[in-house]
């Protein structure tokens, strides 16, 4: 199985438990990081355990948009959203 780096925690895991994100357009048609979870999409990808943990990090962090190598301004809120429709609740 391929082994990809969570660019939140940078821990090493293999590929199928992590949540790839690529650069996209949201809703509004700016460009955006959006997630993947097939991981069909075309171009450049990250990944990142589909984890709020892992995403704050990778937030504070910028990693984002090092990953991707995008310019700035590139908005995290589609995958903050699609891991919070994710999230169990009690």
């Amino acid at each position: 199985m391929p082994v990809r780096t969570c660019i939140g925690c940078r821990q090493r895991t293999m590929k199928r438990e992590l949540l790839r994100v690529t650069a996209g357009s949201d809703a509004n048609g700016l460009t955006a990081v959006v997630p993947d979870p097939d991981g069909t999409a075309p171009g450049r990808g990250a990944h990142l355990h589909p984890t709020a943990e892992c995403y704050d990090l990778a937030v504070r962090r910028k990693a984002f948009t090092r990953a991707l190598r995008a310019g700035k301004g590139l908005s995290t809120a589609p995958v903050g959203d699609y891991l919070d429709s994710r999230a169990v609740r009690p």
